[in-house]
This record gives C-alpha cells, structure tokens and sequence, in this order.
C-alpha cells in the first residue's frame, strides 16, 4: 500500500495516494438500460467545468479521458438479461483503465453513464484495495441477480455480480471476480428495493440504510452506523459509487428512474464530506445523469450541478 502524506494542516488525510492526483475517467455508455441519454451525462458535467473545480481543491489531473464503447452488432439476451456482451466488455475496459489509474497514483473519478459500469468501477479498486469497503448512495439496492431481475437491465443487477452471487455467473461476466464481501458493503438511501432484493439484503446481512432511517436518525448519525459496519477500525480503503437519483428530483430531476423522497443536495454533500473526512476514500463514481430526460434547461443544470457539487465534497471542498 503506498505511503499516507498529509494535505497542509487540513482535516482531510491522503492515506492510499502520495499526491493529490486524479484520473478523470468519462464512460458514456448506456448498455445497461433502455433509455438513450445518459450516455452524454460525462460531456455535461466535464462541460460544466468539473476540471477547473478539482484544480482549485489543489488536484492535479493526471489524464482525463472518455472511454469509447460501441454497441455489438448481435447481442442476444442472456436469460433475462439485456445486451450482456456489450456490458462485459465495456465493464472489463473499465476495471482495466481503474486499475491502471490506481498503480500510476492517481485517484480514479468515474463519471457516467449508467450504473452497470459499477461492475467496472469496483473491479478495479477492489482488485487494487482488496481490504476496500463500497459505500453505495442510491435509491435503488442495484443488487439482482441474472434470476431475480424483473427487467433484465444490468443497471440493476452490479452489485450481485461483483459479489458473485449470480450462480451460475453468466458466461459473458466469468472474468468479473467476486472480491466484495456482505460485510464490506453499506448502503444510503434506498427508496426503491424490489422484493429480489428486499431478501438478498437480509440473507447476506447487509448494512441498508433507506430513507426511513435517514428521517430517524438523521444523516450524520447514518454515515456513522454505516461506516461502523463495513470499515469498523476506520482503516480500510472506500470506494463510493454514487447514482444521482439518491437526491431527490427536486435536486436531481434528470435522471432515468427518479424517486420522490430522496435525499436533499445538502444530505449527499454531507455524505460526501463525511467519507472525504476519514481519508480514506480511494475511488469515486458519480452515476445516472441523463440530461436528455431533463424538461428544460433549469432542471438539466440543476442536475449537473449537483453532480459536480457532491464530487467537490468528496474531493475535499469544506466551508471553511
């Protein structure tokens, strides 16, 4: 593990990285639902200036770069899922370009594209951080198995295939390893849980934090109990994978599959700051933005803004 460093005398401590540098990794990929559009969320929020933000939080940009996927010409489904060769691949290429940016010492910040890329993202930082634990913000568990799906979209279904609870794996994701344990994966604000899901989550134990909790605890007493399950010496690497549908569409209205009652903008900052302040945090994906979903220009903005807004805070922006 590469050596801890101190940013100046801040609060916030670099522990997996010598440098405060970054890899800004775009994925406009698609291949995991059926709705066009979230494919140009990365554009949207590297053109809303992303860069210039992390440079003024003192980031240096090793590489930024969008992936390039191109659909298959046949892509038969398997069993009940939809386009599985394409999202293979387009996986694989991410975990691939993760790994790679974690070995050169930089921080790996995904920007989707749809949720099945998370497949990726936590391959490759989990094949990198093996001790890692996954702190995933999202309405939706995302944790259906190739059998439990109701829709056979694979934006559904990451989480149980990088667990390896998909039996038998489908033969397209053979390579996708499962490195991530029960006890290594907490979840924050669920709304939205099929009845699949409802039961995988109590079988395996899962730390799920839904919306209920949030309004009974209250946020920071949550980020508490969750990293109290999954990183309980405070030692272990995180890597947060963060679906922009968490916030409410009051904040967030452009994305594919929102949800009423979510989380307020200044609730996910929270989170954000929070995992930012244990110096830990190893890698980041923010996820789901469909700007082409958007019924105007507002509620596009609105929607990027956010996104780029809750990257600040795990990146270390503070008030004061």
């Amino acid at each position: 593990m590469i050596s801890p460093y101190d940013v100046d005398d801040a609060v916030l401590t670099y522990r997996f990285y010598e440098k405060k540098n970054v890899a800004v990794i775009g994925c406009p990929f698609n291949g995991g639902q059926a709705r066009s559009g979230v494919e140009t969320g990365p554009l949207h929020v590297l053109e809303h200036g992303l860069e210039k933000q992390l440079e003024s939080l003192n980031w240096n940009i090793t590489s930024s770069k969008n992936l390039i996927f191109s659909p298959l010409a046949s892509d038969p489904d398997e069993g009940k899922l939809k386009r599985p060769r394409y999202v293979s691949e387009a996986t694989r290429a991410v975990a691939s370009e993760i790994a790679t940016a974690i070995k050169s010492g930089s921080f790996p910040l995904t920007i989707g594209g749809d949720h099945s890329l998370a497949i990726g993202t936590v391959s490759g930082v989990f094949s990198q951080f093996p001790d890692a634990c996954l702190i995933w913000i999202d309405a939706h568990a995302d944790i259906n198995t190739p059998e439990s799906t109701p829709s056979g979209n694979i934006h559904g279904c990451p989480v149980s295939f990088v667990m390896g609870l998909a039996d038998p794996c489908p033969p397209q994701f053979e390579w996708v390893k499962p490195l991530l344990k029960a006890n290594k994966l907490a979840y924050i604000g669920l709304r939205d849980v099929d009845s699949g899901e409802r039961e995988i989550l109590k079988k395996h134990n899962i730390a799920a934090y839904s919306m209920h909790h949030v309004d009974k605890f209250g946020i920071g007493k949550v980020v508490e109990m969750a990293l109290a399950r999954v990183n309980p010496d405070g030692k272990s690497p995180i890597h947060l994978s963060l679906d922009i549908d968490a916030l409410d569409p009051e904040h967030a209205p452009a994305t594919g599959t929102p949800v009423r009652g979510g989380l307020s903008l200044r609730e996910a900052c929270y989170i954000c700051e929070a995992l930012a302040e244990t110096g830990n945090l190893v890698g980041m994906d923010i996820m789901e933005c469909n700007p082409v979903l958007g019924i105007d220009e507002r509620s596009v903005t609105s929607t990027i803004s956010a996104a780029c807004s809750l990257v600040r805070c795990a990146m270390g922006e503070t008030l004061l």
